[in-house]
């Protein structure tokens, strides 16, 4: 999959998430603390699923 796919998809469910919190009425430190952290697991994910597999010559 690409690297750009996910990344669409992350930033879209952190809009999600911040936008849900904001409804709920959690004070912004706190949302932006959990998007940091969504955001930073999402990345991490998506370099792992995406970068090439290391040659074996």
């Amino acid at each position: 999959m690409s690297f750009l796919i996910y990344m669409i998809g992350l930033i879209l469910t952190v809009g999600g998430i911040a936008w849900g919190l904001v409804t709920a009425g959690v004070d912004t430190l706190y949302i932006g603390i959990a998007c940091l952290i969504v955001f930073g697991i999402g990345m991490m994910m998506a370099v792992s699923r995406t970068r090439s597999k290391d040659s074996s010559d």
